[in-house]
């Protein structure tokens, strides 16, 4: 299953905001983390992931700085601020909302067309 494009990225800065809150990370592990949560359905780019990332820390949801591991090159790690941590807390209020009304709309209907509309 191919999850639509603007799923994705309505569901991306929470996703994000969301992986970070469990404590600082870099790119491919945070690319790797989406993939493991969604079983694989949701094989993010960098192309994806790095604007997002630049945006948010213009916005001051998070914060990097670049850590050196023996043997290994540079990486530019993430963190959350405590303004990011206000910015999920939103974010999951709406969700909530809009995930409580699509269970809403979805245990009352019955997947077949409507009369006179197939």
């Amino acid at each position: 299953m191919k999850v639509a494009k603007d799923l994705v990225a309505a569901s991306a800065t929470p996703m994000v905001l969301g992986i970070l809150a469990e404590g600082e990370s870099y790119g491919y592990a945070i690319l790797k983390r989406i993939n493991e949560l969604s079983g694989g359905e949701l094989a993010w780019t960098e192309g994806l992931l790095y604007p997002l990332l630049h945006r948010l820390e213009r916005l001051g949801h998070v914060e990097s700085t670049w850590q050196s591991v023996t043997g290994e090159r540079r990486r530019k790690y993430y963190r959350v601020t405590e303004q990011g941590l206000a910015e999920l807390a939103e974010q999951r209020r709406q969700w909530d909302t809009v995930v409580d009304t699509l269970k809403e709309l979805w245990l009352g209907a019955t997947v077949r067309p409507q009369e006179g509309l197939a």
